[in-house]
């Protein structure tokens, strides 16, 4: 296929993908080079990084950078590198053309969904190793043996396909937003990592992927994990660190089916213990709610 051929093609199907508000799906490496190639503007392109399952949380972030780019790609990637447990990552839920009408309406320009085979065509045993200080020590890192080198193989490989200039990140993962800067540091440091305040449901739970595997009267109770952190905002200056630790840990266990993994307190410019120069402290809390595992963090007021 010739050069002019595929230049014909390519502008013949993003001008139709225009005029009929249709979304250009590309599964291959190969395909959004070719489709980037011809793109006009470069320097304006929005990337919006997810494993699929689609909610609002990931909607809010799209529509950021659909407001602020004039081209605004979604990835698709359930990515196993970033999984320690074989079991989590068979459970995650998976779902395409669902995630594909979600997005219709959201002006998106383009999705990459490519395959594990296309992300790793050498295998998935090695992956990037980076100094990420001691961002990766604590929480995710300690509890997730693993986890972070999978997400910044993965981002890194995303990055240099889709080249954006901006990326969208929120915050409930907010140890994986200070990952990716650290990252973008070292590797990237003309991508500007756009973080994006925590949308929750009615009653406080964040959206999540994961949501979708509770159960309804689990779903329920599952507005615990945030009324908590709320709380434990309210005690922060009235209890020890460690008083409020077990305080939060009682509370979790307290409720049937529930099992508390961590709670920590720390600065969230650096993630790394309170101290005198600490301006704004920030509170994580991981749960199990019947075998689903459920992360979540609140800022605390000045």
């Amino acid at each position: 296929m010739s050069n002019l051929f595929v230049w014909y093609y390519l502008t013949f199907i993003y001008s139709f993908v225009a005029l009929n508000h249709l979304m250009l799906l590309l599964k291959t490496i190969n395909h959004y080079k070719e489709w980037y190639q011809n793109l006009e503007d470069k320097n304006s392109i929005g990337f919006v990084p997810t494993m699929g399952a689609l909610h609002k949380g990931h909607y809010s972030l799209i529509e950021k950078s659909v407001n602020e780019n004039k081209v605004t790609i979604v990835s698709i990637f359930v990515n196993p590198t970033q999984f320690n447990n074989p079991i989590d990552l068979k459970n995650y839920p998976s779902c395409l053309e669902r995630d594909l009408d979600f997005l219709r309406s959201s002006g998106t320009t383009a999705i990459f969904a490519p395959s594990v085979s296309e992300m790793y065509p050498n295998g998935t045993e090695n992956l990037l190793n980076i100094d990420l200080l001691h961002i990766d020590k604590v929480m995710e890192g300690k509890f997730r043996p693993g986890h972070f080198n999978g997400v910044v193989t993965v981002v890194n490989n995303l990055f240099e396909i889709v080249k954006p200039n901006n990326a969208y990140f929120g915050e409930k993962d907010f140890q994986q937003y200070m990952v990716i800067k650290r990252l973008c540091e070292l590797k990237f440091p003309k991508i500007n990592i756009i973080p994006s305040e925590t949308i929750r449901e009615d009653d406080g739970l964040a959206f999540s992927s994961r949501n979708a595997l509770l159960k309804n009267e689990t779903r329920i109770k599952a507005k615990l994990l945030f009324n908590t952190l709320q709380n434990a905002a309210d005690l922060f200056k009235k209890m020890s660190a460690d008083e409020l630790n077990k305080w939060v840990e009682k509370t979790i266990n307290s409720v049937d089916g529930f099992h508390f993994e961590y709670f920590e307190i720390f600065d969230e410019q650096n993630l790394l213990p309170l101290s005198n120069s600490t301006k704004q402290a920030r509170a994580f809390i991981a749960v199990y709610v019947d075998g689903i595992r459920l992360i979540d963090n609140f800022k605390f007021k000045p």
